[in-house]
């Protein structure tokens, strides 16, 4: 494969990168500021203020691949762009390029009706309303998500949800208008992969709950957030419904595969971001007569970072490419090699970052610890470590011929 950048893509990296340098970098300390006052679950101004000079800049909906609504990017043309984005935590929202609104604008886009793309991807894309995504609960291991138990029974005209959604990534914005919800049509179906299904939910629906936001390590990643919501007999139209009955994994393996490349490409950015401020550091604190960066467990791991990104980065780009060259179904390996690599380099590359900063590393002074928590998050979003692994060695020791088994079981 060739790893050259188009020059639309390379003219793309440019003008994100002079937007991050003038307007969002200069204002961290801003929007940490204006999250902190007053209601902390309203939209934050300086976002929306940054927002319109995204658009004037076009740089706006980069993502979106195979489709005339994007940019027309490829996942392999967008991961650099996603990398930069992730730079900064929240800078994504600025591009309209965050989750869970991008893999929602995905789903619509693909398999979504002319109506349902009327009432909510159009609004999306104009950033004029945002989205949830509610699949996983409470009550059962959703690592394997045939256990996902929340009802989604038809009658007549209307379909009747129950059920308790935890980790529902975007209800807490009032913006948010639409829930993409996963639950069972068809309990009884003897192909465990046949009984979910997908469908749209307003946020204003009666039966809707929030019965609360979820910290995560203590901070509430206000305005946006993960609630825990209760469905209790939440009646909508059967025209709401995603595909068909019985499309939810369909549906999801759609969704998941371009999102589990935005993760890994933000996540290399928070790293390299992590690595700036921890050779900064090295440089300009003095321990035992000699600078940090003088000693020798400094300088290993600054280089063993510094290896590390770039092995994650390649490693993404190669699955990004293969997606787009053969599809999400053919590249499910490298897509689940990506989801085990990129979270934990960059859990290692931030606590060493952390560590370089002594005791400020865990203060909110160098953001060193919201980093982290991100990063350890995703470890587990889109599926934990464990199932991803067992998902690589099932393939692995599927690709092996009968005999070549045979042989080297010999």
């Amino acid at each position: 494969m060739d790893f050259e950048f188009t020059d639309r893509v390379r003219d793309l990296q440019q003008a994100l990168t002079v937007f991050m340098e003038a307007h969002v970098y200069p204002n961290e300390a801003r929007f940490d500021a204006e999250v902190a006052e007053g209601d902390r679950w309203q939209p934050v101004p300086l976002i929306e203020e940054l927002k319109e000079k995204a658009k004037a800049a076009g740089l706006w909906n980069l993502f979106l691949p195979d489709s005339s609504l994007g940019a027309g990017l490829s996942n392999f043309d967008y991961a650099p762009l996603c990398e930069i984005m992730g730079r900064v935590p929240w800078s994504a929202e600025v591009f309209n390029c965050s989750a869970p609104d991008t893999g929602n604008m995905e789903v619509l886009e693909r398999y979504g009706t002319p109506e349902q793309k009327n009432a909510w991807l159009e609004p999306l894309l104009d950033g004029r309303i945002r989205s949830a995504f509610a699949m996983t609960e409470p009550a059962v291991a959703s690592s394997d998500a045939t256990n996902i138990a929340a009802e989604i029974r038809r009658d007549g005209d209307d379909y009747v949800i129950n059920g308790r959604k935890w980790w529902t990534s975007g209800i807490g914005d009032p913006r948010c208008r639409v829930m993409v919800f996963m639950g069972k049509t068809d309990a009884g179906n003897p192909d465990r992969y046949r009984q979910q299904s997908m469908i749209l939910v307003p946020r204003d629906a009666p039966g809707v709950k929030v019965l609360r936001m979820l910290p995560v390590f203590g901070f509430d990643d206000a305005p946006h957030g993960h609630g825990e919501v209760l469905f209790e007999d939440v009646r909508v139209p059967a025209a709401n419904m995603l595909l068909g009955e019985g499309r939810g994994f369909e549906i999801a393996q759609g969704r998941l595969g371009p999102g589990r490349i935005h993760h890994c490409m933000r996540l290399i950015g928070l790293a390299e971001r992590a690595l700036e401020k921890m050779a900064r550091r090295a440089r300009s604190r003095t321990a035992f007569g000699q600078p940090l960066a003088a000693q020798s467990v400094t300088l290993e791991r600054i280089a063993e970072a510094r290896c590390a990104i770039d092995q994650a980065r390649l490693l993404t780009l190669h699955a990004a490419w293969k997606m787009d060259r053969y599809g999400n179904k053919a590249a499910r390996k490298e897509i689940a090699m990506i989801k085990v690599v990129a979270p934990n380099m960059a859990c290692r590359v931030i606590d060493w970052a952390i560590q370089m900063h002594g005791g400020g590393g865990v203060t909110e002074d160098f953001d060193l610890a919201r980093y982290y928590i991100q990063a350890r998050s995703i470890r587990l979003a889109d599926g934990p470590d464990e199932v991803h692994r067992n998902q690589i060695g099932r393939l692995e020791l599927a690709a092996l011929a009968p005999e070549a088994t045979a042989a080297r079981a010999a």
